[in-house]
């Protein structure tokens, strides 16, 4: 069947086919109008969100708590960024596998998932348990990854887990033993799942030879995500780490991110793993939740091609200035990487990112790009809240950081939103099995409808 816009289609019927979609459109657009007002009238907290930009409490957890603001007499105040995995500061994690020179991620996975720190028998165990099944089922790739590629990783990624359905033998079992067991082979199989997507995109959309390679049991996961992704399987152990540095950090954020609280309210239905970690994943796609470092990466190459020089504060300034009254960039008068719903005075992830990122961007000839991401960290709060007359307190976030790291790494952008699905998935797991285990009631909010009386009339009479 042709499509409706199909230029070697029937012109009269192409014509009327337009014309019939676009009277749809006006329709879709008159029907679909909520006043402003009515969310006011009826005290609906739009995003969830009090006035003062809070959560509105919904659950309570005990996987991962982000700290940004104190609440002192009912007003919010602002303090400096604390990001908690089962009560242990993520900062806390990093800076020890940093001092003992070895990988965290995997021990970060245990911490998530079984709430407490493993000893050495029980991480090397748990670390074998994974390489066990990172693997993919056989022709997974030829069957469900390389059919129908797809512009979006992310996407293909969602596909893929779904399609994981099928190759288990006992997929609907939400048991404790059966979900443990699901939520290990999906947090182990999909850097593969998104590596080998990104193959396929670059061998179909941009004509580049299909390298597909299969992850060493010897490797844990930031070596084999390198191994897999690149196509000459070669990397550092200094990037490696530095990747496994990163998929720490965005591991965990809290039950009330988007993505989360999405994995949350599909597994309160009471639905099979995979369809919840799909909904995550396509949760974690949108450019307000994960893709926002592709932004800062769009809004930095934009400011140092039109920057004469970005060594010059005051030339950084002007044109921060040109950015946020919409003048320039993508004329929205937003400077991406700076402020965040929960962090006030600072998010400690983009501190963790400094601290280990800087010596290597300079011995990879990154210093001066780097300089510029610290430029405008310091100069947009002050920047800010004189153009709009505010007194609020920013700080740059993660995506200000990340996306000049993974390009360090020589990560494809159209990879940095999946790279953040690798990691979060640990954390969606982790609360998936803590719903299914604790709350045990679906998520169902209310929603005041305000239509007016429709009486039906026949067809002939309207």
């Amino acid at each position: 069947m042709n499509n409706v816009w199909d230029t070697e289609s029937n012109e009269t019927q192409d014509n009327t086919m337009k014309e019939t979609f676009q009277t749809c459109l006006q329709e879709a657009d008159r029907a679909n109008r909520i006043p402003p007002e009515a969310f006011e009238n009826f005290r609906v907290k739009r995003g969830l969100r009090e006035k003062d930009g809070t959560g509105v409490m919904a659950g309570v957890t005990n996987i991962g708590n982000a700290h940004g603001y104190m609440v002192y007499e009912s007003e919010k105040v602002a303090d400096e960024g604390k990001l908690e995995y089962r009560g242990l500061d993520m900062t806390a994690l990093i800076d020890g596998v940093s001092t003992e020179n070895r990988f965290g991620f995997e021990e970060c996975v245990y911490l998530l998932l079984f709430g407490k720190l493993p000893n050495a028998t029980e991480l090397d165990g748990f670390t074998k348990l994974l390489a066990s099944k990172r693997h993919l089922p056989d022709r997974f790739t030829e069957d469900i990854l390389m059919r129908a590629p797809s512009r979006s990783i992310m996407n293909k990624m969602a596909m893929g887990v779904l399609a994981l359905y099928a190759y288990d033998e006992n997929p609907d079992d939400t048991s404790l033993e059966n979900t443990v067991r699901q939520s290990i082979e999906i947090i182990a199989r999909l850097p593969l799942i998104a590596a080998h997507s990104y193959a396929v995109y670059r061998n179909h959309f941009h004509r580049k030879s299909l390298t597909l390679h299969t992850p060493k049991d010897h490797l844990g996961t930031a070596e084999n995500f390198l191994r897999v992704l690149r196509p000459n399987k070669s990397f550092t152990d200094e990037e490696a780490k530095l990747l496994d540095l990163c998929m720490i950090i965005q591991a965990e954020h809290g039950g009330g991110n988007n993505s989360t609280f999405t994995c949350r309210t599909i597994s309160s239905s009471g639905t099979d793993s995979y369809s919840a970690i799909a909904a995550a994943i396509g949760s974690l796609k949108g450019p307000l939740h994960g893709g926002a470092n592709i932004k800062v990466q769009e809004m930095f190459d934009d400011m140092k091609e039109n920057i004469r020089d970005i060594k010059d504060e005051d030339e950084v300034v002007a044109y921060l200035k040109k950015i946020m009254n919409k003048e320039v960039g993508d004329k929205k008068g937003l400077i991406y990487g700076m402020g965040h719903a929960i962090y006030t005075k600072s998010d400690p992830r983009a501190i963790m990112l400094k601290k280990y990122a800087q010596d290597l961007a300079i011995r990879k000839g990154y210093g001066d790009d780097f300089h510029l991401l610290e430029t405008i960290e310091r100069v947009t709060p002050d920047l800010f809240n004189t153009q709009k007359g505010l007194h609020k307190v920013m700080c740059a976030n993660v995506d200000l950081y990340s996306g000049l790291v993974y390009r360090m790494l020589d990560i494809p952008v159209e990879m940095y939103t999946p790279l953040f699905a690798i990691a979060r998935v640990s954390g969606w797991c982790a609360h998936r099995i803590e719903e299914l285990q604790t709350a045990k009631k679906i998520i169902r909010p209310g929603y005041k409808c305000i239509s007016t009386p429709l009486f039906y009339v026949p067809l002939s009479d309207r």
